[in-house]
């Protein structure tokens, strides 16, 4: 069953969501459907995007120009292929500056190290990390804080971007509604990705969502009762 959260009720294939001025839009893309979020803050006419899958650009150049927007940035919630496929198209159309962490610079300006992990026939093209982004780091975006936790063990730079004052926190492949992201990948550790859930994850609030790399949303409260691979 799909949970709800008490502050979000999410709809996807680009349909919006509310919460104090900021509109998400969840944007499943790619060959492997991985979710992208595109956040824009119309008043302000801003907008983030969150990590990239392949033909995304396609996807939320409407979108932008229907809410006003100009795109300043691009979020990676980690290196991997599938999240990154369609940002150097982002990045070469709006210029928008590029935040990852350093665990994972190699796979995002180099990305044919992870050729022989793509589906056949996939072609990558590098990113430029403008910013990266470290454990306990805070800013403001679309009028809001933000806080980064750094939370390897499927990815060495997999990161969560947490928006306290909306209570969401963007996972990657960290954690999914009912599982965990694979640690049999290079530099993958199901002990590491174990510490991270339960450190950096279980200890935001139960009432956050949690918005993950692929699949629907959940919330930390109930991936605490109920996820089985990492219990609370």
């Amino acid at each position: 069953m799909r949970r709800r959260s008490p502050h979000f009720a999410i709809a996807r294939n680009a349909v919006e969501t509310h919460q104090d001025g900021v509109h998400i839009h969840v944007l499943p893309a790619g060959p492997i459907q991985t979710n992208a979020y595109l956040l824009t803050a119309p008043e302000l006419r801003e907008a983030v995007l969150i990590d990239a899958p392949a033909g995304i650009w396609m996807e939320i150049e409407p979108l932008l120009a229907g809410a006003g927007c100009t795109l300043g940035e691009l979020w990676l919630t980690h290196g991997h292929w599938d999240h990154t496929q369609g940002g150097a198209e982002v990045v070469r159309s709006t210029w928008a500056k590029v935040r990852a962490h350093r665990a994972d610079r190699e796979l995002i300006e180099n990305p044919g190290a992870m050729e022989e992990f793509v589906i056949p026939g996939t072609r990558l093209g590098p990113i430029k990390v403008d910013h990266f982004v470290a454990q306990g780091q805070r800013w403001k975006a679309l009028g809001e804080a933000v806080e980064v936790r750094h939370v390897p063990g499927h990815c060495p730079g997999n990161v969560l971007f947490h928006f306290p004052q909306t209570s969401a926190a963007f996972v990657g492949d960290a954690i999914f509604n009912s599982g965990i992201g694979r640690t049999d990948l290079p530099g993958g550790s199901f002990e590491e990705l174990e510490r991270s859930i339960r450190g950096q994850i279980y200890t935001l609030p139960d009432e956050t969502v949690l918005y993950p790399g692929h699949g629907p949303e959940t919330t930390v409260g109930a991936e605490k009762e109920t996820n089985p691979y990492v219990t609370a």
